[in-house]
C-alpha cells in the first residue's frame, strides 16, 4: 500500500479524533466541567459519539428551568388540534371510543 495513502487514510481521522479531544479538554475547563481530563477521556475513548456526549452534558450547564415550557409535565397543543378527542390509554377512566356508540 503506498504510504501516502496510508497516511491520509489513517492520519486525518487520527487528526479529527485527537482535535476534538483537545477542543472537550481545553472547553471542559472553561465553561466549568469538573475535571476537565475525564471529559477528555471519554472524548478520546469512545470516537466520535464521547465528543457528542461532551456538547450534551455540556448544554445542560445553561438550563434555566423557569424558560423551560415542559417544566410542569404540561405539553402545548396547536389550537388546529385542540377539538380532537383524546385517546384512552391504559389505566384511563374515561370511556373508550367504542364504548361511547354500544346504545343500540
Amino acid at each position: 500500500m503506498n504510504v501516502g495513502l496510508l497516511a491520509i487514510l489513517v492520519g486525518i481521522p487520527l487528526a479529527w479524533h485527537l482535535g476534538l479531544t483537545a477542543i472537550a479538554y481545553y472547553d471542559a475547563g472553561n465553561v466549568g466541567l469538573e475535571p476537565p481530563k475525564k471529559w477528555a477521556a471519554i472524548t478520546f475513548c469512545i470516537p466520535l459519539i464521547g465528543f457528542f456526549i461532551y456538547l450534551f452534558e455540556r448544554s445542560e450547564l445553561s438550563y434555566d428551568p423557569e424558560s423551560d415550557p415542559y417544566r410542569d409535565n404540561n405539553f402545548n397543543i396547536h389550537p388546529s388540534r385542540a377539538d380532537d378527542s383524546p385517546l384512552p390509554s391504559r389505566g384511563d377512566d374515561r370511556l373508550s371510543l367504542t364504548d361511547e356508540g354500544d346504545d343500540e
